[in-house]
């Protein structure tokens, strides 16, 4: 999942994750996953991997 978050700029909302990981091509599995974290707004990687996990 890292892989699709490069580049990211945070803070950065979920939805902002999600279309920023499809753009950087994810396959769905790391889309359902994204998909499925809290509605908030993540200020980092290991935020979004913890909520993630």
């Amino acid at each position: 999942m890292q892989k699709f978050l490069g580049g990211m700029e945070y803070p950065a909302t979920k939805e902002q994750i999600v279309e920023h990981a499809r753009e950087k091509g994810a396959d769905e599995a790391v889309l359902d996953g994204l998909q499925a974290i809290p509605d908030r707004e993540y200020n980092g990687p290991n935020a979004v991997s913890q909520a993630f996990s």
